[in-house]
């Protein structure tokens, strides 16, 4: 396993991450916002979809996405893999 070594590649695989399993879910980025008003997050979809585009967001907001995406566990390995 290859891990990043910048704080720009984090971002990177962080969003792509996060995209992916949106797209294995398949929620949409409306959806997305949808769920996350349910773990009191008050975002709009503009502002999801920007901070997926840049890869800049909160470890809260990661979480957040996580929970609203029903996954339970994730593997560091799954992240920072290239």
């Amino acid at each position: 396993m290859q891990i990043a070594k910048t704080e720009a590649e984090w971002q990177a695989r962080a969003s792509a991450f996060l995209k992916l399993k949106m797209k294995e879910a398949g929620v949409t980025y409306a959806g997305l916002r949808e769920r996350l008003k349910t773990q009191g997050f008050d975002e709009t979809e503009a502002s999801i979809t920007m901070k997926l585009k840049r890869g800049t967001f909160a470890a809260t907001f990661l979480l957040a996405c996580l929970a609203a995406l029903e996954i339970d566990a994730i593997q560091l390995r799954d992240i920072s893999a290239e």
